[in-house]
């Protein structure tokens, strides 16, 4: 009987132990709770936009250029290709050659800072723009027909073009001095599903700060610079920015923000709703990484009173929605059961067989 009583004992505190080191596994962190108005404050921030939104995740934005938004003089440079288109009223042959060349050669290219043209000896164009290359051919042409217009423009540039990737159909646009980066966008068929928020321009190795969702969506000409050769642009997908939503909601999932943010009343729609489990009196925005994050408390009266703009998450913002406490304790008894009975079976085995 006491090696009966010795190992229940036994299996008593070793329940006890287990019960007692499953509730105390808790890690202490230091990080900043706060609550709704701390939310609202922050969501007007990200209205600003996407430098704004920059600045509150710490990431340094410096200043346009001064010269962003000034167009410049554009030259002809080595291996530039030109179209070159020619009128004439009786002259249908000669217009034909300039057109063959075009369509079938691919184009006039500047070879040693000289183009080739039908009939006539090369032409300098190297260092000259467009215009004056334009009046430098027509004036060449004209030496041996009269009344002949003469039209040029570029068909391809080595150098002096904008390099694009990601979600575009045009790797490639030239530049000229005067197009500008909402017309570079339209020539690189950038789909309306683009994450515009994660897009960026690039000029010698480093990002410009253009909000990018701010010019395709909302109109700002401010973000309309002048594009300059070198400059490269990326476009990025829908699922490059967002949000996760956890705990008690019907469908945990990340959520996609193709602006750069989304109201928390939307994602939580997005992810079903919050089931009777939930505890709407604790809907958790965990924000920033997760060694020092900060965390807004808030409550189901806040989402439904007030405006979808003053409750908004950004990217890498996490919504947890906490249990109900009845649901911590039925669920607490659900796992505890299992082990009980399995305790309880041993020790009546043990008694049985002693």
């Amino acid at each position: 009987m006491t090696s009966k009583r010795q190992f229940g004992s036994f299996l008593s505190i070793l329940l006890s132990l287990t019960l007692l080191t499953g509730c105390s596994r808790s890690v202490c962190r230091d990080y900043a709770v706060m609550g709704a108005d701390e939310f609202v404050a922050d969501s007007y921030c990200i209205r600003q936009g996407k430098l704004a939104i920059l600045e509150m995740e710490g990431i340094e934005v410096g200043a346009l250029p001064p010269d962003a938004m000034e167009e410049y003089i554009d030259v002809i440079s080595e291996d530039d290709i030109l179209n070159i288109v020619v009128y004439h009223p009786s002259r249908k042959d000669l217009m034909e050659s300039f057109q063959f060349i075009n369509n079938a050669v691919g184009g006039f290219k500047v070879i040693n800072g000289q183009i080739d043209l039908p009939d006539i000896k090369s032409i300098p164009v190297a260092g000259l723009t467009l215009e004056e290359a334009r009046r430098m051919i027509q004036y060449e042409l004209r030496q041996q027909i009269r009344d002949i217009e003469v039209f040029v423009n570029y068909r391809d540039r080595l150098s002096r073009k904008v390099e694009l990737t990601g979600m575009v159909a045009t790797s490639t646009v030239p530049v000229d001095g005067r197009i500008r980066l909402y017309e570079v966008l339209a020539k690189a068929h950038v789909p309306p599903n683009a994450n515009l928020f994660m897009s960026y321009v690039i000029r010698e190795g480093c990002p410009l700060p253009i909000d990018l969702h701010k010019l395709v969506n909302e109109g700002d000409m401010c973000q309309n610079i002048v594009m300059r050769g070198g400059d490269k642009i990326f476009i990025a997908n829908p699922a490059d920015s967002t949000v996760m939503l956890m705990g008690e909601v019907r469908s945990p999932k990340a959520v996609n923000l193709p602006y750069g943010f989304m109201s928390l009343r939307e994602a939580l729609v997005s992810a079903g709703g919050i089931p009777f489990t939930g505890d709407r009196r604790h809907i958790q925005v965990i924000r920033g990484n997760l060694k020092c994050p900060k965390i807004y408390v808030l409550s189901w009266e806040h989402i439904i009173h007030l405006p979808n703009d003053s409750l908004l998450l950004m990217p890498g913002d996490t919504v947890y929605v906490s249990e109900t406490p009845i649901t911590q304790w039925n669920r607490f008894i659900e796992q505890l059961l299992p082990s009980f009975y399995s305790f309880r079976s041993g020790y009546e085995f043990y008694r049985l067989t002693d």
